[in-house]
């Protein structure tokens, strides 16, 4: 088992982060937070569709015409991805500041109170 997780450390540090962040997600009671936890799950993902793309002694098929070759496909969606994750990030961020802006807070349990209270 121990040899697996060595061997394995790309899917062993996913797997941390995906952990992490889907707790953070969780556990956390202020909105930023919650983003930050978002974002290292993200990072996450990321690595776990790098880390399953990656071949020992592979090159891009661009470089050379024999040898074993690196599917482009997951660095490239990983690409798209990045950039759709900034933009979800951009507009939760925004979603936040209206919040503090409208409730004066930034805590789920406060805005759960001041939104019973109205």
């Amino acid at each position: 088992m121990i040899d697996l997780l060595v061997t394995r450390d790309y899917y062993v540090a996913a797997f941390l982060l995906l952990g992490i962040g889907t707790y953070v997600m969780i556990a956390a009671g202020n909105f930023v937070k919650k983003v930050i936890g978002m974002n290292i799950f993200q990072t996450g993902i990321f690595l776990f569709f790098i880390a399953s793309a990656y071949l020992n002694g592979g090159t891009a098929p661009v470089l050379s015409d024999s040898g074993p070759y690196v599917s482009p496909l997951p660095h490239v969606l990983i690409l798209t991805a990045i950039v759709v994750g900034v933009a979800l990030t951009a507009v939760a961020l925004g979603m936040i500041v209206r919040i503090y802006a409208e409730y004066g807070t930034l805590t789920e349990d406060t805005l759960k109170e001041v939104r019973e209270g109205e």
